[in-house]
């Protein structure tokens, strides 16, 4: 079943990367043309590239960062609060991670809508439009990203702690030690394989954004100022007909995404954590 899901598209993607594989070759009009490492010798060449990569790094950890803080914090505020109110977070948390992310995003552009949404009438901002400036609109999608995300974190790590002994915090409480201290230095030790598990997912989750980025900036933002990588690859692959090179994209994102998932459990290893 994974070999069929996983290995073989992979396999695809690789090996698509390695011709020339356009509109032609896909409608059997033409044969593929074997480019060897040309398609990453065009993509590498190219500056939009290595600015597409940088936006998408900077985004994606604003993203992770943001996503387990608040993930984190609302986990700590769920053993501090009664049954229902837990429940009725617990729910309502769920209900947007369970949402659609189309659906996510085209509500998100709602509410910050120059002309209707509450937002900006709240805000006292007129007409701004969220989407027009290049901060401003990754600022906008990172909302909606943490938004569907944070209750994943939300939820494994409240498990985590609730799975901590009782006997640890209450002495930790009695030794004087704040909120902010039990967390960093009790909950936050003993909770780090599940911090490395939702890091790890949060990473590649958020460094493969795509339907929101491409929903709420209308395809990568004006003149391509709010363009991921997933996005670019496909401009490239399905807009621009280049198969071969969105495939190369697709490749170089893969390999982003097991070198820091691998550097990261390294740095695990050599602090002695079992994982």
């Amino acid at each position: 079943m994974l070999g069929g899901l996983l290995v073989y598209p992979i396999y695809q993607l690789g090996l698509i990367s390695f011709f020339q594989y356009t509109q032609a070759q896909v409608s059997g009009g033409e044969p593929a043309t074997f480019e060897g490492f040309g398609n990453y010798a065009e993509l590498f060449g190219d500056p939009q590239f290595w600015q597409v990569l940088l936006a998408t790094v900077l985004f994606a950890a604003a993203c992770v960062v943001s996503t387990l803080a608040v993930g984190c914090a609302l986990a700590v505020l769920l053993t501090r609060v009664r049954a229902v109110p837990r429940l009725a977070l617990m729910m309502a948390a769920l209900g947007a991670w369970a949402t659609p992310a189309v659906t996510g995003s085209t509500v998100w552009l709602f509410l910050f809508d120059p002309d209707f949404g509450p937002v900006n009438r709240m805000l006292g901002l007129g007409d701004h439009s969220w989407t027009y400036g290049r901060l401003s609109a990754f600022f906008l999608v990172l909302l909606e990203v943490v938004w569907c995300s944070f209750p994943f974190v939300m939820v494994t790590v409240y498990a985590g702690i609730r799975a901590v002994p009782g006997e640890v915090l209450e002495a930790a409480s009695l030794d004087g030690a704040s909120q902010w201290r039990i967390w960093r230095s009790v909950l936050a030790p003993m909770l780090r394989p599940i911090l490395v598990v939702v890091t790890i997912q949060s990473v590649i989750w958020d460094f493969k954004v795509f339907t929101q980025i491409y929903v709420m900036t209308n395809g990568g933002g004006i003149a391509g100022q709010n363009l991921v990588l997933n996005v670019y690859a496909y401009q490239q692959a399905f807009a621009s007909s280049q198969y071969g090179l969105g495939s190369a994209i697709g490749v170089v994102t893969l390999l982003i995404l097991l070198a820091v998932t691998l550097v990261y459990l390294r740095l695990l290893r050599r602090q002695g954590e079992e994982l």
